[in-house]
């Protein structure tokens, strides 16, 4: 099966949900050592730069709101650059000053230099994998032969993209020949990419370079492929905070130059939403995903390629935006299709587009109590992945939906991977978990047998660690699961440095992964915990509508919850609590910490989105609007206005010791964001507490982040933990 092109309705890929920090910047005063236990290097309280206020104030239905930081929504003006530098240098200034900060980086430097392989997938007899070799700031292409030992040739080094490693390859295309491949890059972090061509045969790149492109793939057919993208910037628009209207398919032939693409879709009277495709691996059907930024799912249209009466027409599958629907693949002229409609779990139809009537559909994988993750069609199977409790189960079925067998896993975690084509007779697949180090694995499909492919070796004992999942009330009564992992024989004294890590939203299920970052604070005694909270998609769409607007307030409500169990249960205690979360994750740590600023020392909110009223006008910030709703409607006005972090901020109270982080070419939560939430935390902080924020150069929402720069932002996270809970991790 060709790869889809799935619309991104989530606020941050998985990668960052699970793995990644990144954020901006927060002022505050350094802990005090009597009061708080801290491990200060100066009693002196950090002097943060003067921030002005302007007078500015936006009414929302008779409701005058002050905002005072606008002027920091200006990234380019000079007034907010040297804002940013001067913030930089008060915070760096304070995370150079811990004494451990050196030791903790050399320590993650060293565990972290290990090789990382990505899942392969085979294409013409040929291997295409991804490597790290340890320290590369980004991941090679390689290709050998299928079945073949010995030394794999470079494809594709990213590393080689740009002088200082900050361009990634953010995605791969393969032709169904096999002689091309459409690849994409991202500089900076940016969202937006670029897509050019290489020619399998020759190894040599073709001249094709496409601009503008972003939230899109590249589907192949005949002799080029299909993709999305938005007009170019208007002269004098910021293109990494300027909101992204009138997104456009075209299709790119070979050869030709970008201005020659054919449109094939565009709705000049809906400026927003996605217009996204894909192929069937036949290249019989070209299907399209249409969402409108206002209902959380996506419409479902197909045409066929091989019927001349359908050259310029689609015919509607799935009409209405409510539900979440994508094509599988194809059994011949009839399309599998991945919906939970009907379902809120999901489940797989069968479609035939001459009959696409709601009565004429055949269900081949019917709900089940577990969630359907996703769906592979390979090599005449159905591999599909459901999750229980957070957790992979992983089940063979024929094409016609007759269960065949379970593929064993070796433990509770989470397999990701069992692409392939039509033809292939093994797939690939990664198996990972809090404590198991990703490992790659090749399955037979007809025998069922699993045999590991590439493990890694790391400077870790993952024997020396227990996972246990448990289930907690939240205030209202809802029983939620959490993930938590530490040191086996642990004491349950209150003592024990905790990070509580969530998300809470978008149907993203965050499920148990391994993180090298993370094993340095497990090492040294600390106890992760990640929640399962409701907006996420553990237990399918009733468990995200739970946590929508009007419902967020359940998500902050499970993560206090959480915290509350960890002390109550002896796990830890208030000052030794760290709660974390990017993106939707940051808006979540930053809604916690200002209604409940006892409740933790230290908080950690990345990447944020904190004005929840005008989050909106930015990039593609409206396509959050039926998770979030907006400040334009009355009652989701009046809903936002009541967790805002950047607006339920109180004069004179003593916040947890905060370090925000963000980056300065994040174009999907842009950092002003966090630059106004810093400003507005820095002058309502009465404690003495630090609050600081810390912004990134080139780097943006955290996918494609360099290794050098993740491990310098995880070596100021840790630092920062201990610094303000009074523990020094190296001290003999």
């Amino acid at each position: 099966m060709q790869k889809l092109f799935i619309p991104v309705l989530a606020l941050a890929a998985l990668a960052s949900c699970r793995s990644s920090q990144s954020g901006a910047p927060v002022g505050g005063a350094a802990s005090s050592a009597a009061a708080k236990g801290a491990v200060t290097s100066s009693s002196a309280p950090v002097q943060y730069p003067q921030t002005k206020k302007v007078d500015h104030v936006d009414d929302y239905f008779g409701t005058s709101v002050a905002d005072p930081y606008r002027w920091l929504e200006d990234l380019d003006s000079p007034e907010t650059k040297a804002w940013v530098e001067a913030q930089n240098k008060v915070t760096f200034g304070y995370l150079g000053q811990i004494p451990f900060r050196d030791k903790i980086r050399d320590r993650l430097t060293k565990i972290w230099n290990y090789e990382r392989f990505g899942v392969p997938e085979e294409e013409g007899g040929q291997l295409y994998f991804s490597k790290n070799d340890g320290l590369q700031n980004q991941a090679v292409l390689y290709v050998q032969q299928n079945g073949q030992e010995g030394q794999p040739d470079v494809l594709l080094d990213p590393n080689k993209f740009s002088e200082d490693g900050t361009t990634a390859l953010a995605g791969t295309y393969f032709s169904t020949d096999h002689r091309y491949l459409a690849y994409a890059t991202s500089g900076g972090g940016s969202d937006w990419q670029q897509l050019k061509v290489l020619d399998l045969k020759t190894r040599q790149p073709l001249p094709d370079e496409l601009q503008w492109v972003k939230v899109s793939g590249a589907a192949w057919y005949k002799d080029g492929f299909f993709y999305s993208r938005y007009d170019a910037p208007k002269k004098g628009e910021n293109q990494l905070s300027g909101k992204n209207e009138f997104h456009k398919v075209y299709y790119h032939q070979l050869g030709k130059p970008q201005s020659a693409d054919k449109l094939v879709y565009e709705n000049p009277k809906m400026p927003l939403g996605f217009r996204t495709v894909g192929t069937t691996e036949d290249e019989r059907f070209l299907v399209l995903y249409l969402t409108d930024g206002k209902a959380d799912g996506n419409r479902l249209s197909v045409r066929d390629l091989t019927d001349p009466k359908q050259a310029t027409t689609f015919t509607p599958l799935i009409s209405s935006y409510e539900y979440n629907n994508s094509v599988v693949g194809n059994v011949g002229g009839q399309l599998l299709v991945y919906t939970n409609y009907k379902a809120p779990r999901y489940r797989v139809v069968l479609i035939d587009p001459k009959k696409p009537q709601e009565a004429n559909w055949k269900e081949v994988l019917p709900e089940t109590e577990n969630k359907l993750e996703g769906v592979d069609q390979v090599g005449g199977y159905l591999v599909a992945s459901y999750l229980k409790d957070a957790s992979s189960l992983v089940k063979v079925y024929t094409e016609k939906g007759e269960f065949k067998h379970d593929v064993a896993l070796p433990a509770i975690g989470t397999a990701a991977g069992f692409g392939g084509r039509r033809t292939s007779k093994t797939v690939y697949y990664a198996f990972t978990s809090f404590t198991y180090p990703t490992t790659i694995y090749q399955y037979d499909l007809a025998t069922n047998t699993s045999t590991v492919f590439r493990a890694p070796t790391v400077d870790v004992k993952p024997a020396d660690y227990v996972t246990t999942q448990v289930f907690y009330k939240s205030k209202d009564g809802t029983k939620v699961p959490m993930f938590i992992t530490h040191k086996k024989g642990v004491k349950l004294d209150g003592q024990n440095p905790t990070y509580l890590y969530a998300y809470g939203g978008f149907n993203i299920s965050l499920t148990p992964s391994f993180s090298v970052a993370r094993m340095l604070w497990l090492e040294n005694g600390g106890v992760l915990a990640i929640p399962n909270l409701r907006g996420g998609g553990e237990y399918g769409e009733a468990w995200h509508q739970a946590g929508m607007t009007p419902n967020k307030q359940n998500v902050f409500d499970d993560f206090i919850a959480a915290a509350d169990y960890l002390k109550v249960q002896g796990y830890t205690s208030t000052e030794k609590l760290a709660m974390a979360g990017g993106s939707n994750g940051g808006l979540l740590v930053g809604a916690t910490m200002t209604q409940r600023p006892d409740l933790c020392g230290v908080a950690f909110p990345a990447v944020g989105v904190m004005d929840m009223l005008r989050y909106q006008k930015f990039t593609i910030g409206w396509n959050w609007a039926p998770e979030y709703g907006t400040s334009d409607n009355y009652a989701q006005f009046q809903n936002l206005y009541r967790f805002s972090p950047l607006h339920t901020l109180k004069p004179g109270t003593s916040y947890p010791a905060t370090l925000i982080t963000t980056a300065d070419h994040d174009d999907r939560v842009v950092p002003a964001h966090s630059f106004k939430f810093a400003a507005a935390l820095q002058a309502a902080n009465d404690g003495s507490r630090p609050q600081l924020i810390r912004v990134d150069v080139n780097a943006g929402h955290g996918a494609g982040k360099s290794t050098k720069l993740q491990i310098e932002e995880w070596a100021d996270i840790w630092a920062f933990a201990y610094q303000n809970m009074g523990v020094n991790p190296y001290k003999k």
